[in-house]
């Protein structure tokens, strides 16, 4: 069984309805991400919001009523889509209202590739996006911790602690999406492959 990415109950009430398509690194990536992730957790307060995992977001939605169905087009999407190469250059954020603290990858050929196919075959859908932004424009990322109760001096300081470019780089292929729901009863996690 997975390990799920979102566990704290404000989190998963304020997901209930959207799904998300997914990368979860498991080799080099997830090995850095976890420690980046105990050193960042051990600056912020008790309690700061955090995935339990590090994953990619490729896509978000709000298909509530069309999960079945969403979930069988991403599952052909990712029947034709090769494995995909995430690579970690820099330790980061997002700045103010979101105050994310995150790992940013490398725009690799294969990550901006799959993300530009993702979006043209769901330019031919009705299917509901959520936080879509243009592929010049997104920043391809693993979040570590969600840091939007801080003030704006607080901020400042942790990201100041944090932000550094990571020189080893560590890279992966990863060979799977993930299609994760969330409705009533939490998350759900529906691993799928990707062309071999």
């Amino acid at each position: 069984m997975s390990t799920p990415y979102m566990t704290e109950p404000v989190q998963l009430e304020s997901l209930q309805g959207q799904q998300y398509v997914v990368l979860r690194p498991d080799e080099s990536v997830a090995a850095l991400y976890r420690s980046e992730q105990s050193t960042v957790l051990a600056r912020l307060p008790d309690g700061t919001p955090h995935p339990n995992t590090g994953h990619v977001t490729l896509r978000g939605f709000f298909e509530p009523e069309r999960v079945h169905v969403l979930r069988e087009f991403v599952a052909s999407w990712a029947s034709s889509q090769p494995p995909i190469e995430l690579s970690v250059d820099a330790i980061d954020g997002f700045p103010p209202p979101f105050q994310v603290l995150v790992a940013r990858l490398e725009r690799t050929s294969s990550l901006t590739g799959a993300y530009r196919r993702l979006t043209e075959v769901l330019d031919a859908t009705d299917f509901r996006r959520i936080g879509e932004l243009p592929l010049e424009e997104w920043i391809f990322h693993l979040s570590l911790a969600y840091a939007r109760s801080l003030d704006e001096r607080a901020w400042a300081e942790q990201l100041e602690a944090s932000r550094r470019e990571v020189p080893s780089r560590p890279c992966e292929l990863v060979f799977s999406v993930d299609f994760v729901w969330y409705d009533g009863d939490g998350e759900h996690i529906d691993t799928l492959p990707l062309r071999q």
